[in-house]
């Protein structure tokens, strides 16, 4: 029986491989996103940390890119192509946690909306509702104001004002998945609500789960940018935003330093757009009503 079990999960994986590989735009997603996440990754054997120390630059202010500096330099001379280098690992690693955050609370609020129902539902969805008629970037901006500044804050600013929408989606799978016939058929072998929700519910939602974090991470992404960007990021740390906000406090606009405005600029776009890629490209895999149009 579990030789038969383990035969039908490696020919869906197959299956779903091959169909996602039939999707050129997000196998382009996925190439980028594996570059840049190794990239990300081996910045600390590629590449020099002291060279973000400001102390240590040897560059002019602002200069041009040219043979040393590919990317030019920053206000205080450091390399702007080490700086964004770096940066891609604070982005991806909030954008990543962020998204767990939030897909996590989404998903476990709609997972006891849908099995639930009545009262619980009611009360959970009016709390979903309040939720999404705030503006969550406000919403993350006055967290990130009050609670200390780090990354733990705006993981936590970016995580608990975009759950909603997961809840809402998650929801209305579980409802679906509540009227088959075997979700009947365990309850009348005496399987309990916990029962149900694990081993049956769950596994049955989370392919749509799986699509939606890899949007929600482009979501988070352009959250943790922008509040990097309103000087509301870990002022220890270096990430695209906190580059963009940099350049702007320093002048970079006026003195027409374009090569400091462009490469964080260009890696949020290229990251987000990746992201979304993959996750358009999995929401056709796992929903085959996709694949028809």
């Amino acid at each position: 029986m579990t030789a038969i079990v383990w035969a039908r999960r490696r020919h869906a994986f197959t299956s779903a491989a091959r169909t996602f590989a039939a999707d050129r735009a997000g196998l382009v997603g996925l190439v980028i996103l594996v570059v840049i996440v190794a990239l990300a990754l081996l910045a600390p054997v590629l590449t020099d940390p002291g060279g973000l120390d400001v102390t240590k630059a040897t560059g002019a202010r602002l200069a041009a890119p040219g043979a040393r500096y590919w990317f030019g330099t920053d206000e205080s001379g450091r390399s702007v192509l080490l700086l964004t280098w770096w940066g891609a690992r604070i982005s991806l690693l909030v954008g990543l946690a962020a998204a767990a955050l939030s897909v996590g609370i989404g998903t476990l609020v709609g997972l006891l909306a849908g099995h639930f129902g009545r009262w619980v539902s009611a009360i959970l969805m009016r709390c979903t509702d309040f939720f999404l008629i705030l503006p969550s970037l406000v919403l993350a901006i006055a967290l990130s104001t009050v609670l200390t500044r780090g990354l733990p804050t705006i993981v936590l600013a970016i995580g608990v004002t975009s759950w909603p929408t997961t809840a809402r989606i998650v929801r209305a799978q579980t409802l679906t998945v509540e009227t088959r016939p075997y979700i009947e058929r365990a309850r009348a072998l005496g399987g309990g609500h916990w029962h149900v929700i694990g081993r049956h519910v769950l596994p049955a939602v989370l392919p749509l789960v799986l699509a939606n974090t890899t949007l929600s991470v482009a979501g988070a992404i352009i959250g943790e940018s922008t509040l990097s960007f309103l000087g509301l990021g870990d002022p220890t740390q270096v990430s695209w935003g906190s580059m963009l906000n940099a350049a702007w406090t320093n002048g970079a606009v006026t003195a027409g330093a374009w090569w400091y405005l462009l490469p964080p600029g260009i890696g949020i776009v290229i990251v987000v757009l990746a992201f979304t890629l993959c996750g358009r490209a999995l929401e056709a895999v796992l929903t085959p009503a996709l694949r028809k149009r």
